[in-house]
């Protein structure tokens, strides 16, 4: 398979005990694919969808960060941890008052929207060049200012003291861990993360995912190739646009061309469906925002 083939997008199931990276690093084995990441990391005892961005298509992680995930979280009550979930010391155990659905329907309702949300200091988030979780593991903590991140619904799926478990759709840069936290200090009790699976990420489902079993066994790539879906999977959202070869062309060298877009990014795509990359559209025009050096597009190939 040439180069240009070896791209597209494999959603993938993580499992338990595991970072993102090793999941990575184990798919750059069996793909032998040098160009490799994931769209968004998983906490090592999260599970769920976890898309991989293979060759070409490494070049969307941007795209791939903002779209809209949506987890299943199960919040336990009465304690209060240092990481804001299960894996962490103890700070606070208190009692759980007597709770009814609608009590706690009304609690997660205070989080639904643009909520502020402040990071916490086991996570991603860089300060000074570092990693809060490089200076948290060294005992130093940090001023943390509150984030803006958008919480589209949370349904309460099911109440069984200590435990509640969540549906949350949320928009990027969302912390399951912190809306645990404040949950439990909505209701008076604290809380922390006990688990968590994330269902969905954009376009892609956790049921379409390559199950964790068959990629923790994998050997060999030709099954997972088989299962990649191609780049432009990931910007179902965007408009496209269809370019005459000699604007292709000129789009493909990094020139505005003419074209009929509703203003916004855009999927443009050349001669025979050949997704080009993305576009900016403004006023009759499109230029290039990130372009894709792609093979002839592909049917999408769902899992069975």
């Amino acid at each position: 398979m040439n180069d240009n083939r070896r791209s597209g997008i494999l959603p993938v199931e993580k499992g338990p005990g595991v970072t993102s990276f090793q999941v990575v690093a184990h798919l750059r084995r069996v793909l032998r694919a040098p160009r490799i990441g994931h769209g968004g990391t998983l906490d090592p005892d999260a599970t769920g969808v976890l898309p991989i961005l293979i060759g070409g298509a490494t070049k969307l992680t941007p795209y791939l960060t903002e779209l809209d995930k949506e987890y299943v979280a199960t919040v336990r009550l009465g304690v209060s941890t240092t990481t804001l979930d299960m894996t962490g010391t103890v700070l606070e155990t208190r009692p759980v008052p007597a709770l009814d659905v609608p009590t706690v329907e009304a609690a997660l309702g205070r989080f639904v929207g643009v909520i502020q949300q402040v990071p916490p200091m086991y996570s991603a988030v860089r300060r000074g060049g570092r990693r809060l979780y490089e200076l948290a593991r060294e005992g130093i903590e940090v001023e943390r200012g509150p984030r803006a991140v958008t919480v589209h619904a949370i349904a309460l799926e099911a109440l069984a003291a200590p435990d509640v478990r969540i549906h949350v759709r949320c928009g990027k840069g969302t912390y399951i861990r912190a809306l645990a936290a404040d949950l439990g200090a909505a209701l008076g009790c604290g809380g922390a993360l006990a688990s968590l699976v994330r269902t969905r990420v954009g376009p892609y489902a956790l049921e379409h995912a390559v199950g964790w079993g068959d990629l923790r066994d994998a050997r060999h790539g030709a099954d997972l190739w088989a299962r990649m879906q191609p780049g432009d999977s990931a910007l179902v959202s965007f408009a496209a646009v269809v370019l005459e070869p000699a604007d292709a062309a000129l789009f493909l060298h990094g020139h505005a061309v003419d074209a009929p877009a509703s203003d916004g990014l855009v999927r443009v795509y050349g001669a025979a469906g050949l997704f080009l990359g993305v576009g900016l559209a403004r006023a009759g025009r499109v230029k290039p925002e990130r372009l894709i050096h792609a093979g002839p597009a592909r049917p999408r190939v769902m899992p069975a």
